[in-house]
């Protein structure tokens, strides 16, 4: 069963040995564990919906709580601490985009505001209830899960929008087909979700960021039904596909999509490069990407990313192996970790692996084989299982990322790190801040950088202990011309920020969209803007 207020299943762990403990302990001191709530408690404590008797949706209490929270920093501490905060009314499970269009007019009818909810991995506020005086409801695409169709002349597939990954992948393997997009959340992210987020996955160097894939939609929103897109090109006014990219619910309800997909692949393989500092590895990837090779993944930790992913590992004699390996080739302090993959036919990945090592060697990096990629590959999507153990340790994590021009890069990304260390020294506390760029382009590269530090203990100073580090570094992701977010969408944690980037006329033609669309303005308010 899934958990209720942390990621995974229940009976998921993320096991940090003794090694692993002493290292958190000397980069930010001792945590102490918390005492969180319990499930019955919070549904206990549960109002009563304000829905009327007869109303077509479920007002069950452990059914509103689940629907309630992503997996954003506060919806954590809430659900931690057992102070939800404010709980859609009831939830409407659809299994149709007729069923959804008509969950959509009946909470019109009601005057209710509108949650949609996908696979609840918002880490940015995109599920956040209002605290209104009016009833809000949940709209869940849950249900919407299965493979629609698949033309497999125009390699197309068409999905109900609350089809997690994994078995949008499942259903596609059984046509001989794959669609490709491999983020962090993909366990319980959905392909509408991807779609409203603009989400990238991890071999989005192969396979594109969700925006290539999308193909054409299928909206219920209060106006009506809309479609949008459905083929190859045009050149026929706006493509009123990008209004649905990254319209993170504001719009209607995105129930079915039609993503372009690709033949599995014959081969694919991860492959682990040790450079002698960010500087080599920065310059190396930066020459891979703009060589045009057709590599499936390019994934850079910085020096202080690399020590902790080996210190935290748990096995500590095989990196005592690899650390003596690395030093009788000149690798010692400061190495940086990349992590490349190679997808394709087998003369493709031939030719490719042998022209990106060429260049790892020319900026002094060191193949360690396939040993390293072949267990990153395997646990690639258990990362977020970290943060339960954190917690449970007494430390809180969370992440920020943007993207800028390669120019721009390593000053960021310093600078990033450095408010960080800022924001918590003013709180006389420490901060482990660091860095990896999981996405590279020709022009440049996203930067995405994890902060761990002790919790306060007490739930109203870790959303302000989180306050500080957060506006202080997205004001330096502004500062410097990153966009707020490259991946995980705007929500309510990065909307301050949004105007910097898109400008007043940007942000009123959004606001005029939704207006069109939504003129009574129930569709997820508070998100993207106010």
């Amino acid at each position: 069963m899934r958990r209720w207020n942390g990621w995974g299943e229940d009976s998921d762990d993320y096991a940090l040995g003794d090694d692993a403990r002493a290292f958190l302990k000397d980069r930010v001191g001792a945590g102490t564990a918390p005492r969180d709530a319990v499930l019955q408690q919070v549904l206990e404590a549960l109002p009563a919906s304000r829905l009327p008797s007869g109303a077509p949706f479920e007002t069950e209490a452990r059914l509103r709580v689940l629907h309630a929270r992503g997996q954003s920093f506060p919806d954590w501490v809430a659900l931690r601490s057992g102070r939800v905060g404010p709980c859609a009314d009831g939830v409407a499970l659809p299994s149709s985009h007729d069923e959804a269009a008509q969950a959509l007019a009946s909470a019109r009818r009601l005057g209710a505001l509108v949650v949609p909810y996908g696979g609840g991995t918002s880490v940015v506020g995109h599920l956040a209830v209002p605290p209104v005086d009016r009833p809000v409801v949940n709209i869940s695409l849950e249900r919407m899960n299965r493979l629609l169709s698949v033309d497999d002349k125009a390699w197309l597939g068409s999905f109900g929008a609350g089809t997690p990954g994994p078995q949008v992948e499942a259903q596609l393997r059984s046509h001989g087909f794959m669609l490709g997009h491999f983020p962090q959340s993909y366990p319980y992210s959905t392909v509408g979700g991807w779609v409203v987020t603009r989400s990238s996955g991890q071999q989005s160097l192969r396979y594109g960021r969700i925006e290539q894939m999308f193909a054409s939609g299928r909206l219920a929103t209060p106006r009506g039904q809309w479609s949008v897109g459905g083929v190859p090109a045009s050149s026929a006014g706006p493509d009123l596909r990008e209004i649905v990219l990254g319209s993170e619910g504001r719009l209607g309800l995105l129930t079915e999509v039609s993503m372009r997909l690709r033949r599995l692949p014959e081969e694919e393989s991860f492959h682990g490069v040790f450079f002698p500092d960010w500087e080599s590895a920065v310059d190396a990837v930066r020459a891979m990407v703009q060589a045009d090779l057709p590599l499936s993944m390019l994934r850079l930790s910085n020096e202080i990313e690399t020590e902790t992913q080996l210190r935290l590992a748990g096995h500590p004699q095989m990196i005592r192996w690899l650390q003596r390996y690395l030093g009788m080739r000149g690798i010692d302090r400061g190495q940086c970790m990349l992590m490349l993959a190679v997808t394709g036919t087998l003369a493709e990945c031939r030719r490719t692996r042998r022209d990106a090592l060429a260049i790892a060697k020319r900026h002094r990096g060191v193949h360690v084989g396939k040993g390293m990629g072949k267990a990153w590959a395997r646990n690639r999507f258990r990362g977020p299982l970290l943060r339960n153990a954190l917690w449970e340790l007494g430390y809180a994590a969370d992440t920020v990322e943007t993207c800028v021009n390669w120019p721009a890069a390593t000053g960021l990304m310093r600078a990033i790190e450095q408010a960080a260390h800022d924001a918590m020294a003013a709180e006389n506390e420490r901060i482990h801040a660091f860095t990896h760029l999981s996405h590279v382009y020709r022009q440049g590269c996203s930067i995405y950088s994890t902060f761990v530090f002790r919790s306060a203990g007490d739930p109203d100073a870790n959303l302000e202990r989180w306050h500080k580090l957060k506006s202080q570094v997205s004001e330096v992701i502004v500062s410097h011309g990153g966009t707020i977010s490259h991946q995980h969408g705007v929500g309510v944690d990065h909307a301050p920020y949004l105007p910097a980037e898109k400008g007043a006329l940007g942000m009123d033609l959004l606001r005029a969209v939704a207006r069109e669309l939504d003129p009574d303005g129930i569709m997820n308010p508070g998100k993207l803007f106010s």
